[in-house]
């Protein structure tokens, strides 16, 4: 690898910002953590700090200990940083400062870098005490270094791609970590490799489409020498994730990976005749958050549609969902309410990985396909218990708690009913804080407590996930919703064509009736569990894990 591609990992490695300014930013407790940072054999004297049981590094004192393997400067604000990769960093008073206990603010940072490859990204940061620190196992996938722990000393260890091998040492072949989730696209270069070798690819993939040490699908695609990849398609919010929901995404051609990248959420959200021209076979590789409204599964289904047209057969890259295979809430989605945003009769939690919704999609569509599937992962699994570390999905999903959070809170589209703190915080005009989040923590739903938190005009409340195996993000979505509707009515919009986005996202003319009559959360729940349970008879034999 060349010397070049390790300075990607201070592309995030380098932002030091003031204080979170313009939205309300999500904090959470850093402690000092014990683990000791090893880079090349060398014991530093680096430490991080432990945020909700991940240990976050603060970036500058990866630079300082990184000297002479990775030389740039930088400058910016605290909004934007730019590296200069002809420069050198210079350490100054205070480069290994740092209580044991500090407030930490999640924010997001835009990071430019000249050099061999440029780079333009957005990345999720924690600041505390005016400096940004990072997972360290994130910035492996930003290229440059490989990260290992070693338990039994209680060490991060970190390789990067200029420190030489032991005599006689050969570099090993990247091995899956033992115990954890193995990908689909990381089981398609190994067992499944018949599928592409010799073939041209098309890949439907965004930022998510990473395997277990954040390296692209595409990049892999791109310098498999069996291999040759023709095109990319990218969905909602883009190939790299930032544009904005609801927005057109224009096609392009990737200087950088020398490819076309056809849009899938602009004029066409289905890929045309002419963007499959030259295609042997279609991938798919990106990460759902288990909603029917989550558009990229609809993104899959039209692929699905398209593969069929074209006489391609396509493969779909297993992930795991990251609320687990259990489940299943919500009244089934109606005929007359099909859209981008409830592309299938499901109801608003699936409870399917992205390949067992492939299968489920295609007993209308009978297309060529092929799921590649995870190994180690069973139904029982949230996303904390597979090993993998989690891929901003999105603008609005940072982590995985907004991911956790998405149906709970942003459900009540058109209803005066609001998500904000990228869904952490829900609520709307004349609610009284104190009193909604009596009302919904009386109600004891499993995994989550309610804090009131009123936002200017708007009642509202915070939601803290408690427990995220018994946490049920759209059975909340409903108390949220009927709750504020018992305390004051909530809008509910007229049933007519064509259909508002609220018939769009519940489904359901029956939730409408029920909201319109005021009727208790425990009302809704009971009314759609005759199409929960037929929805599980129906999706059983597209399972694919016990």
């Amino acid at each position: 690898m060349k010397k070049t591609s390790t300075l990607w990992i201070l592309l995030v490695a380098f932002c030091v910002l003031l204080v979170p300014t313009g939205i309300e930013a999500k904090t959470a407790e850093g402690v000092r953590s014990p683990q000791a940072l090893r880079i090349d054999g060398e014991m530093t004297n680096v430490r991080g700090y432990n945020i909700g049981g991940y240990n976050y590094y603060r970036l500058r004192d990866l630079a300082r200990v990184l000297r002479g393997k990775v030389d740039f400067s930088l400058e910016g604000d605290n909004r934007e940083i730019r590296i200069d990769r002809s420069g050198h960093y210079t350490t100054f008073q205070g480069d290994v400062a740092g209580k044991e206990r500090e407030t930490a603010h999640l924010q997001q940072m835009h990071i430019k870098a000249n050099g061999e490859m440029p780079v333009d990204v957005v990345q999720d940061a924690y600041n505390i005490a005016g400096f940004n620190y990072f997972r360290l196992r994130n910035m492996e996938d930003i290229l440059g270094i490989t990260v290992t722990y070693d338990e039994a000393k209680n060490e991060a260890v970190v390789h990067t791609s200029d420190a030489p091998n032991a005599p006689g040492e050969e570099t090993p072949p990247e091995q899956p970590q033992e115990g954890r989730v193995i990908l689909g696209n990381e089981r398609l270069f190994s067992e499944y490799a018949q599928l592409i070798d010799g073939k041209r690819v098309g890949l439907i993939t965004n930022q998510t489409g990473v395997d277990a040490n954040g390296v692209p699908v595409a990049k892999k695609l791109k310098d498999d020498p069996n291999t040759t990849l023709v095109a990319l398609y990218s969905p909602e919010h883009g190939l790299d994730g930032k544009q904005t929901a609801g927005k057109y995404v224009e096609s392009y051609y990737d200087k950088n990976m020398g490819l076309p990248v056809y849009s899938l959420y602009g004029p066409t959200r289905k890929p045309s005749k002419a963007m499959l021209k030259g295609v042997d076979v279609l991938l798919y590789d990106m990460q759902d958050i288990g909603a029917r409204t989550y558009t990229y599964i609809s993104t899959l289904q039209n692929a699905m549609l398209a593969a069929k047209e074209n006489n391609i057969p396509i493969v779909v890259l297993d992930r795991p969902n990251p609320l687990g295979g259990e489940i299943v809430e919500g009244f089934l989605r109606e005929t007359r309410f099909k859209s981008f945003v409830g592309i299938d009769k499901m109801p608003m939690a699936h409870g399917m990985t992205a390949g067992e919704l492939g299968r489920f999609f295609n007993r209308e569509i009978g297309a060529d396909l092929t799921v590649v599937p995870l190994k180690n992962w069973t139904r029982d699994m949230v996303w904390q218990d597979t090993g993998l570390p989690f891929a901003q999905t999105s603008p609005n999903i940072p982590d995985l708690s907004s991911a956790f959070l998405y149906m709970a809170t942003g459900s009540g589209e058109e209803t005066g009913i609001g998500q904000d703190e990228y869904f952490h915080w829900v609520g709307g005009k004349n609610l009284n804080s104190a009193e909604y989040a009596r009302r919904l923590n009386a109600s004891n739903l499993p995994g989550v407590r309610f804090v009131p938190a009123p936002k200017g005009s708007r009642g509202g409340v915070r939601l803290e996930i408690t427990d995220w195996k018994s946490f049920n993000p759209a059975r909340t979505g409903v108390y949220t919703l009927a709750v504020a509707n018992q305390m004051r009515p909530i809008n509910v919009p007229p049933l007519k064509k064509p259909y508002s986005m609220f018939y769009l996202v519940q489904g359901s003319e029956q939730i409408a009736q029920m909201f319109k009559a005021r009727r208790s959360p425990e009302d809704i729940v009971k009314a759609y569990q005759a199409d929960v349970q037929a929805f599980k008879a129906q999706r059983e034999p597209y399972l694919l894990y016990k």
